[in-house]
Order: structure tokens, then sequence, then C-alpha cells
């Protein structure tokens, strides 16, 4: 009999993937299961932590957050290959208040400049939970990029000043790059243009501010490269995947596929009697590339069964057993009370692990 792999994203708001990992793991074990804790990510917040729990080095690195100030943030790194999560240099998680226009990824650039100064051969940027929609231009600023207005003088930060976007130089950018290979960790696979009116909104755009997003993104395609603008994936993170795509020559894959390359998902589920996953609410999002998703497919293709478990499950029977999943378990079937649920899932979760057992 083999060993129950657990497998869980984050309970976002509520409990990180290593600590749900190692609630479910400690129920399964204290019932008598063999347990191995292995917690994933989709490409957004929470890659960084799956990276070092498969022992990824981190290297603290203190840079511009979304909005200008300093934040302490990490990359990880092991065998050449770096872990750059943008979510921690450049999210939403990192704002007290939106900003839509202003919000800058040059804080994901000095990440990767923090990379290459480590003298990786290749850096894996996951670009979930981006706080911007600055097509990039503050990364690759960070990298030596220059973006001028009409009279020759660089731009401040943000998506909202590229409406005012003359020029492009790209002749600073790190010589170090062209000898590095990029993977762009993404899910999203909209367009360069569909960036603002798609994904803006839950940034604090309002109508007007979509508007002048568009124009600066317009702008910024047709002087870079309007082709790449137009790939999937180029709208991701505000178009920080556009100037990967256009300008790092990053090759798009999906996050959880990624992270689970990164982690030895394919090497645990080897011996493997069961797989548990899951995230924080179980919805039709889920299905749309999230890391429980991901795990259901690979395992599922391996023939190992798949449990969920999750704080809120709104998916039926049918939808869950179409995606691979054998059953699935909610916090609130536990516990009717979804903020305690939310507040104190460790008991809760041990509790589900002790009944996988």
């Amino acid at each position: 009999m083999g060993y129950v792999l657990v497998a869980p994203d984050k309970f976002k708001g509520s409990a990180t993937a290593s600590e749900v990992a190692a609630a479910l793991a400690a129920g399964l074990r204290a019932a008598g299961a063999d347990a191995v804790e292995l917690p994933v990510a989709d490409g957004g917040d929470g890659t960084l932590d799956a990276a070092v729990a498969a022992e990824f080095r981190r290297l603290p690195v203190e840079v511009t957050g979304p909005t200008g100030q300093r934040v302490a943030s990490a990359i990880a790194l092991r065998d050449g290959t770096a872990v750059v999560e943008l979510a921690a240099a450049s999210g939403l998680v990192l704002l007290d208040e939106p900003d839509p226009l202003g919000a800058t990824s040059r804080g994901t650039g000095e990440l990767i400049r923090a990379a290459l100064d480590a003298d990786v051969a290749r850096i894996v940027l996951g670009v979930g939970g981006s706080a911007c929609t600055d097509g990039g231009t503050g990364m690759l600023a960070a990298l030596g990029a220059r973006f001028l207005d009409a009279a020759g003088a660089d731009l401040p930060d943000g998506g909202g000043a590229l409406d005012r976007l003359a020029a492009v130089d790209l002749a600073g950018l790190d010589d170090r790059l062209a000898d590095v290979e990029f993977v762009l960790a993404s899910d999203v696979d909209n367009p360069l243009a569909e960036a603002p009116a798609m994904y803006g909104p839950q940034k604090g755009a309002s109508p007007a501010d979509v508007a002048i997003l568009e124009r600066g993104l317009a702008r910024l395609a047709a002087l870079v490269d309007p082709d790449a603008a137009l790939q999937p994936g180029a709208g991701a993170a505000g178009g920080v995947g556009f100037a990967a795509l256009a300008v790092l020559g990053a090759r798009r894959r999906a996050g959880i596929d990624v992270v689970l390359d990164l982690v030895g998902f394919a090497e645990a589920l080897a011996g493997a009697a069961l797989v548990v996953t899951g995230e924080g609410r179980l919805d039709a999002q889920t299905l749309r590339g999230k890391a429980p998703a991901g795990v259901a497919a690979a395992a599922r293709a391996s023939g190992v069964p798949v449990v969920a478990v999750c704080g809120v499950r709104e998916l039926p029977d049918a939808e869950l057993r179409a995606a691979g999943f054998v059953a699935a378990h909610a916090l609130t079937q536990w516990c009717a009370d979804e903020a305690r649920c939310r507040a104190e899932p460790g008991p809760l979760l041990e509790a589900v692990g002790r009944s996988l057992a």
C-alpha cells in the first residue's frame, strides 16, 4: 500500500499551502496512514513558498513594491533555476489601497535582476495576482529599458503614464538576459488589449481608467511588437506577460504544470495510493486551470485517485467527477460557521485527514 500524497494549494486568506498540507498530513498520520506533504501553487501567490517547500533555497531580496514602497521579497534557487513570483513584489496582496494607474511591475524586474546576479540558466516567472496594468514596463525598466515621452523624458512608473508613451529604448537591457531561458507560468490566455477591461476592475480601475490603460497598452504594443501583443498570455498580469513574451523571449506554460514540475510531483506520485489536493473554495474557477484541477488531471493520468479538500464547496458531484475527483470534503461540512472555518482551519483540516485515513 502506498502513501497519501498531500498536495494542496493555499486556502486564500486563511492558510498557506504548507499549513494546509501539514494539518491534513497530521490527521492522516494520527489515524495510522503514511503521508507525504507536497504543497503546490498555480503560478500566483504561493508559488515561491511551494518551491521553497520543495527544497529550493530562499534568497531574500528587497524590492520596489507596486506603489513604490520598499518591500521585503525573495526568489527561490536550485540547480541553475530561479523562481520569481510576481505577487511577491508587484502583487495585489501588497496593497493597502488599489492604484490602477500608478501600480508598477518594477519590483518584479528587480527580482529578475537578483536571479541574474545568482547566475542562473533558467527563470520561471509566475505572474498571478498582479496589482499593475503597466504592460511590464516597470519590470523592463528595472532591467535597463527606457520608456520616453515626446520630449525624450523618462515616463513615471504605472500604466496610466503610457498614454504619453512616444518611444521605447531597449538598448540598455541587461546583456545577461540573452543567456537565460524564461518560462512564463500563467493560465491567462488573453491578448494584451483585453487586459485592462478584463482584469483592471479587480485592481480598482474605473471605466475611465480602463480607457486610459487601453490607450497606453496600444501605444506600447505598436512600439515594441504588435504581433506579440496578440499572443495568448500577453495580457497576463496587466501586460507583464507581453513584456516577457516580446522582450524576454519567454515560453508560456500553464502555471500549475510548471509548479508540478518544479516540486517533483510526478516522482512523488509514483509511490502514492491516493492524492489529496484542494484550495479555499472549489468553484467554477477551480476547473479553469487552478491548482487542484491540474493535480487531479496529472494523478488521473497515472491512475491514482484524487480527493479534494476545501473550505467551501460550490461544485456538484458530477462536475467534480468529470474533473477527476473521486470525492470532495468541505470544512463547512464539519463546522457551519464559515468565518470560523477561515479563521481556524487547522483543527478542521486535521479532522478531515483522520476521516480520509
